[in-house]
């Protein structure tokens, strides 16, 4: 059996089975609606906000006739409230008749059914005592019941559906980041046409500060690509003749000439996109208890309904009136009311606990997920650690103090753009050092920088920069082993052609990571990085963190294999990313948690959202979804409790020692049932209140 990709059901693969193809999968629904739902997300939205908008507006006077004393004549009373319940009945609540069919068709009972016969059979009834006010003995109606019912379910229905991930926003979002034109050499000629246009073969020119509109291979040029959008990692690339770009990312200090070698849908930024919705797509939301026990709740209701017709008509020859309303009075017990608040009322207090902590979470699917999870994966650049380089080691190798290494270092690296060279500049002005314009600026493409300073000629680079210019650097190799070891960046300066001092930079790692992954392992819970960058980085990271399975040199589409092949050994996995390139990794999952400093397409697609980009409130969200959920069950847990010990009454197991006059007081007996569930379920999930989520 498929499982239905919007409300999770399982659903029969027959010849008549409602299905659609997408991105050449096919996908199997249970009703109408979901395939509605599933094909056009934006329409279906609309509609169901305007649903809800008049289920609202009928169903508050519909109300307010049956508790306040607004007309005094019954059949007047009634009369309107059958008038205003019409649209709520047939338009709002058509859905659930859909459903019912649809469920009927495929022989399964979901909740659709329940409420479908549950409101039907409060609304004919109280339409009968409306009409022929003396087929049954008493004159209580059910409008209320019904149009309450459909309307509570409807705006959970809304709420449940806003707040899911938006995976066509988010792919909307990543797409976006791919540049409308492109610089393309045509016989000889360069011109601009839309990125759409370009073809494989051709010749594309990239200038400083534009983004790479395709994949390509560099052909002329060199410079520095960000590519930590797509692989995660903090620091530029150089990149030379014969080296890859990926579309979408940014071309920071030189001049390209590359040809394009993917295009369109075979782009990576493409292949990102299409991984995100998918797996948003396939995700199947909250298996809530009433889904489940329905299947045998249902059927269950219904053969007791007509047992009891059955009994007390043809045995008992109680009377058609009488044995009609016991059939009715345990469809209407049943009717799941207080199911419809159970829980949207905990989630509304959870949520609204989150928000005061800094936590968005998305819906209840995500709720229920968090709670069952024994995996944490983080992602390293940006999440748990700032994203950008810093100078964190000077050695110093000759004669020079400190602020002056500082002084020659920080003053021959303001004439560059490099992240590395603003992280050496940053780092002096924190020092308060004096720092002066360099004359004869030279950025040497993959070596470093040239620059006469103060008089003195200054360079600052890697090793290979040192040997073009005959430096010695012999008798320090051990401390720059240690700081490679160390996923530092090694970096030489070198004063009048003479070494000075060796630099460390790296990217550091955020205050709240240590504490966040302690209270995590406190818990039980298997921690993982998971990053594209280099191994002896990753690795120096993780032992700092105290991280003891890790997987580096990961691309995006990777990622999503290696949540893919975890949940495969059946673990429950929640993935903490921040970066476009943890997309389809957070939409995978079985909860994404998006940091708030990240990128919008990562907030999109992650299920809980950390504003704070505090990581303590990863544990923090991960109990706090803990305590919600328990709540919901016991919500439900009270709302079927409720309605299964009234099924007996309503059935009639009293008429025997009250007679058939206990019909009379039976809609008395429903509203308070219905009155007291509520209460129960909203006061039980307002001392979620009470919860203090610390680490």
């Amino acid at each position: 059996m498929a499982k239905d990709p919007v409300c999770g059901m399982y659903v029969e693969e027959g010849e008549h089975a409602l299905k659609t193809i997408h991105y050449g999968t096919t996908y199997y629904f249970c009703s109408e609606t979901c395939l509605v739902q599933f094909q056009a997300p934006e329409k279906a939205l609309s509609r169901l906000k305007r649903l809800v908008a008049i289920g609202a507006v009928l169903t508050v006077p519909i109300a307010a006739l049956t508790y306040l004393p607004i007309i005094s004549d019954r059949a007047t009373n009634n009369l309107v409230m059958f008038v205003l319940s019409l649209p709520v009945q047939f338009v709002v609540g058509f859905r659930f008749y859909r459903g019912s069919y649809d469920a009927l068709r495929s022989r399964i009972g979901n909740m659709d059914l329940l409420i479908g016969l549950g409101t039907s059979a409060a609304w004919l009834y109280s339409t009968v005592v409306t009409f022929v006010p003396r087929f049954f003995p008493g004159s209580e109606t059910y409008f209320e019941t019904s149009t309450i019912v459909i309307t509570l379910i409807q705006t959970g229905n809304l709420l449940e559906y806003i707040t899911k991930g938006k995976a066509s926003e988010a792919v909307h979002r990543l797409l976006s980041l791919q540049p409308t034109t492109a610089h393309v050499i045509r016989g000889g000629i360069e011109t601009s046409i839309p990125v759409e246009k370009v073809e494989v073969d051709d010749v594309l020119i990239v200038r400083p500060g534009e983004r790479i509109p395709v994949d390509g291979r560099v052909v002329e040029g060199s410079s520095a690509v960000d590519e930590s959008m797509i692989t995660g990692e903090s620091l530029p690339k150089d990149k030379r003749s014969g080296d890859e770009v990926i579309g979408a990312t940014i071309n920071k200090t030189g001049l390209l000439r590359m040809k394009a070698t993917k295009v369109g849908q075979d782009t990576v930024l493409s292949q990102i996109a299409k991984l995100v919705e998918e797996a948003q797509v396939g995700k199947a939301p909250l298996q809530r208890l009433a889904d489940r026990v329905s299947a045998y709740f249902v059927p269950s209701v219904i053969l007791i309904a007509t047992a009891s017709f059955l009994f007390w008509f043809f045995v008992a020859r109680i009377g058609l009136a009488f044995s009609l309303l016991a059939f009715v009075s345990v469809v209407i017990i049943a009717c799941p009311c207080a199911l419809g608040i159970a829980t949207p009322a905990a989630l509304l207090v959870g949520t609204g606990k989150g928000a005061e902590n800094g936590i968005l979470i998305k819906g209840g699917d995500q709720l229920e997920e968090a709670y069952k999870a024994d995996t944490i994966i983080f992602d390293k650049t940006g999440t748990l650690t700032r994203g950008q380089p810093a100078l964190t080691d000077i050695v110093a190798i000759g004669n020079l103090s400190e602020t002056q290494i500082l002084g020659y270092a920080g003053s021959v690296e303001k004439g560059s753009e490099h992240p590395l060279a603003q992280a050496v500049v940053n780092g002096a002005r924190k020092m308060n050092v004096d720092l002066t314009d360099p004359s004869d600026f030279e950025a040497l493409p993959g070596l470093g920088v040239k620059a006469t300073v103060e008089g003195r000629e200054v360079l600052m680079g890697n090793a290979d920069l040192m040997d073009k210019f005959s430096i010695q650097l012999s008798g320090y190799a051990d401390k720059v082993r240690t700081l490679g070891d160390q996923g530092k960046t090694v970096t030489f300066l070198a004063v009048d052609r003479e070494a000075v001092a060796i630099f460390g930079l790296a990217d550091t790692v955020k205050e709240s990571a240590g504490r966040a992954v302690k209270g995590l392992k406190s818990m039980g819970l298997e921690v993982v990085m998971l990053t594209g960058d280099n191994e002896r980085t990753a690795k120096a990271i993780a032992q700092t963190l105290g991280i003891d399975t890790v997987f580096s040199s990961v691309r995006p589409d990777q990622k999503e294999q290696h949540v893919r092949k975890l949940q495969a050994e059946g673990k429950k996995v929640v993935m903490v990313g921040d970066g476009i390139n943890d997309a389809p990794a957070l939409a995978a999952a079985d909860v994404g948690i998006a940091i708030g400093s990240g990128t919008d397409v990562a907030k999109e697609t992650g299920g809980i959202i950390l504003i704070k980009d505090d990581l303590t409130d990863v544990p923090k969200a991960l109990l706090l979804s803990g305590a919600t959920v328990r709540k919901i069950k016991q919500n439900l847990l009270w709302a079927f409790v409720y309605n299964v010990a009234l099924i007996p009454i309503a059935a009639g197991i009293l008429v025997p020692f009250l007679g058939p006059g206990i019909y009379q007081v039976l809609p008395l007996l429903a509203g308070v049932a219905m009155a007291i569930s509520s209460v129960t379920v909203v006061s039980n999930s307002l001392l979620l209140r009470r919860f203090n989520p610390t680490i």
